[in-house]
């Protein structure tokens, strides 16, 4: 799974890379965060009819930096409380998942980030207790300063009643089986498309059978580095987290 990652990259340089056209205001102001949790607003890199500007009503498809909570709640629930589990979406069953498959067909999206974290479970100690869990080691997983780009998809949810309300964005994050340099930590890992398929993803005209085999190419390959266990709080925050762990367990 993916469950923690970093975004401390500015809008502008996320911007610059994929040609965004459009720059949402809270996009830009949203704070750098090297602990990123679920519910959590994150960027997202979306592409749809333009809605203002000169282009507004014309068809045209722009690309644009938008705002997302992290955790998809599907536009049927019920309570956005949902969205706390549906943080990461399996690449393998989308098409068969009801939250996902009509995302999947409408609504792509890439979730820049700068790297991620995971936790490599270890051996319990000798002499270890029936109710003792087994220690784990954190690692900073990323592409030595190059931004990472996880496939996503994106929903709209607002609650039903008399009184309209303001619409909620929130996106999930796709996960696939580790490759094999990621497998002794974990045995998924978020997909990070390549430069390659990013146009492909958000092009609104691509299918969803066509997205789904955009999964299934190889991903990015990733950098580990044991950090310390400051990561494990959400309260903990900064560059710091990414520090190699001096004295790393395993």
């Amino acid at each position: 799974m993916c469950g923690r990652f970093a975004s401390f990259r500015s809008a502008q340089d996320v911007a610059d890379s994929l040609a965004i056209a459009e720059l949402a205001h809270d996009a830009v102001t949203l704070e750098p965060s090297w602990n990123v949790a679920p519910t959590d607003a994150v960027r997202i890199v979306v592409e749809r009819p333009a809605r203002s500007g000169r282009d507004a009503g014309t068809g045209e498809i722009t690309r644009s930096l938008q705002v997302a909570r992290w955790g998809l709640v599907p536009s049927w629930a019920k309570d956005p409380g949902v969205g706390a589990r549906m943080i990461n979406a399996r690449s393998e069953t989308l098409l068969a998942k009801p939250a996902f498959a009509k995302p999947l067909a409408v609504r792509r999206c890439l979730v820049p980030a700068d790297g991620y974290f995971e936790w490599r479970k270890l051996a319990l100690p000798p002499g270890a207790g029936p109710t003792a869990r087994p220690p784990k080691q954190a690692y900073w997983i990323h592409r030595d300063g190059e931004p990472v780009l996880f496939a996503g998809l994106y929903e709209f949810w607002r609650p039903r009643g008399p009184e309209p309300a303001p619409w909620l964005v929130t996106t999930t994050v796709i996960t696939t089986a580790a490759s094999a340099s990621m497998a002794p930590v974990h045995d998924r890992m978020p997909v990070a498309l390549t430069p390659g398929a990013w146009d492909a993803w958000l092009d609104p005209a691509v299918g969803p059978e066509h997205a789904a085999n955009l999964l299934t190419q190889p991903v990015a390959e990733f950098a580990l580095r044991p950090v310390t266990a400051l990561v494990n709080s959400v309260r903990n925050n900064g560059p710091s987290l990414l520090e190699a762990d001096p004295d790393p367990i395993g």
